[in-house]
């Protein structure tokens, strides 16, 4: 008779343990053709030189010091310089920052270089609007 319920318990939690496992593989499947569920809820908002340098334009202010609604490209270009030598690990600075200090300055670049190229295109930028327009209007 024990023989007999150990059997049945043995069955019974190889049963459980067999839908979990099914269950969780069904689970990971689907986050990964989504791009996981935490990583895809956090990029949806994201234009493509955010999710490129993995660095917003709002934090690469911040980094440089500078305010986005009063560009100067003199400020920016002292405050870059400031802070990269500040941060000089043969002057006893932090790689790390200085590093972050680097990619904010080629993040705020890119946006220009953008932001140039597409009032370089205004013909295009007026084609892909009106063609964006019409579809909300549809």
């Amino acid at each position: 008779m024990s023989a007999r319920v150990i059997a049945q318990i043995i069955v019974l939690g190889t049963q459980i343990l067999g839908k979990a496992f099914v269950e969780a593989y069904k689970q990971a499947v689907a986050n990964a053709a989504g791009g996981g569920a935490a990583g895809s809820a956090g990029r949806m908002g994201k234009d493509a030189l955010t999710r490129q340098t993995g660095m917003s334009l709002e934090e690469a202010y911040k980094i440089l010091n500078l305010k986005k609604n009063n560009f100067d490209a003199s400020t920016f270009s002292k405050n870059f310089e400031h802070l990269f030598k500040v941060n000089d690990t043969s002057s006893g600075g932090s790689f790390y920052i200085q590093s972050k200090v680097m990619r904010a300055k080629e993040r705020i670049d890119m946006e220009m270089a953008e932001a140039a190229k597409k009032n370089k295109n205004p013909q295009n930028n007026n084609e892909q609007s009106s063609s964006s327009q019409s579809t909300f209007n549809s």
